[in-house]
């Protein structure tokens, strides 16, 4: 039996993501399903609001997104694909590029370098979270820089994409919805094969289980139809609240240092990936909305319904992403040496 206090900050979390979609959505706000949820939980927290979202709820938005991404690739986005290496290898170098600009920022702030280096990561917030627990580094402020990087992302690009113009154009005919059956079979499906890449600790393996099976059977033409808005939008909403939950209780007079670190290093590296966006972007031909997206250090999860709304492609921005996650897995452990494995005491 779930606990009353969970059960409250649950309805109470729902309540407040529900208005923040409502007031997006009435002020024109870009991806308001996305962003208005964000904001509003977040400033619930900072209020001292206990606010959480249930682990089942958050699993199932993941799955969600990652069908909803499979859903548009097609022949034609695999033949595209033969032009992307040169934006996969532009990727990895601005992995690199980010992780260090703002490990120097983070350092100018006073942070030892473990705490710094932690702090800089672009990216893979649940693993640098936890791999910060392993260390002698202070794990609040980690915690609270990545979660800043994470929500300033989520309410800039779809800003920055709007204000320059960058939306993709509707499709002249929305595809029509999954049948139901359709949907819940590719949603059972989705888990099986997310459950088989937990156990081979693949990085965002339910939202990658959804992007296979969906995939899998868009190409092969054995489902065809989309995510219908009704599932869909909640879903958005979801992902907008577990945001914001990241600052509930979170106190911005003892942790002020760490809010301003974050928000200096967050503009840093947007204004680094942008330029390298705009670059790979002329060089590869790729849409600007869809390189814009693929290159910003956000989550996986968010970047990739960002990617669904602002009508970029989902297989681009999606795979640049994923390629993003596995290169910090590895690099990460090698930058930071010996201090990777220093239990704390």
């Amino acid at each position: 039996m779930i606990p009353r206090p969970d059960l409250l900050s649950y309805a109470l979390t729902a309540l407040i993501g529900g208005i923040g979609a409502t007031v997006a959505f009435a002020l024109a706000v870009p991806a308001p399903f996305l962003c208005g949820p964000a904001l509003a939980v977040t400033f619930a927290g900072l209020l001292g609001l206990r606010l959480s979202i249930p682990t089942l709820l958050r699993n199932a938005a993941f799955v969600i997104v990652g069908i909803s991404m499979g859903t548009s690739v097609t022949p034609d986005v695999i033949a595209a694909a033969q032009t992307w290496p040169l934006s996969f290898l532009a990727v990895l170098a601005t992995v690199v590029v980010l992780l260090y600009a703002a490990y120097w920022i983070l350092r100018g702030f006073g942070y030892d370098r473990t705490t710094a280096m932690l702090g800089a990561s672009p990216g893979h917030l649940s693993y640098i979270i936890s791999l910060t627990a392993e260390t002698r580094s202070d794990l609040a402020t980690v915690s609270v820089i990545q979660s800043v990087r994470v929500l300033a992302l989520t309410l800039a690009v779809p800003l920055i994409v709007e204000y320059l113009d960058l939306i993709g154009l509707e499709p002249a005919i929305l595809p029509a919805p999954m049948h139901p059956a359709i949907l819940a079979a590719t949603v059972a499906a989705s888990l099986a094969v997310g459950w088989i890449f937990l156990r081979w600790r693949f990085p965002a393996a339910l939202l990658l289980g959804g992007v296979a099976v969906s995939i899998t059977t868009h190409i092969t033409g054995m489902t065809s139809g989309g995510v219908p808005s009704w599932l869909s939008q909640p879903t958005y909403i979801v992902l907008g609240s577990l945001i914001g939950t990241r600052f509930s209780r979170a106190s911005l007079r003892d942790m002020r240092k760490a809010f301003v670190a974050g928000g200096v290093v967050t503009i840093a590296v947007m204004l680094l990936a942008s330029v390298i966006a705009v670059l790979v972007s002329k060089l590869t031909g790729v849409p600007m909305n869809a390189v814009m997206i693929a290159f910003s250090p956000g989550g996986l999860e968010t970047m990739a319904a960002m990617a669904v709304m602002m009508h970029a492609d989902t297989a681009y921005v999606g795979s640049h992403h994923v390629l993003r996650l596995l290169f910090l897995s590895v690099l990460m452990p090698l930058v930071m040496g010996r201090d990777a494995r220093r239990k704390q005491d």
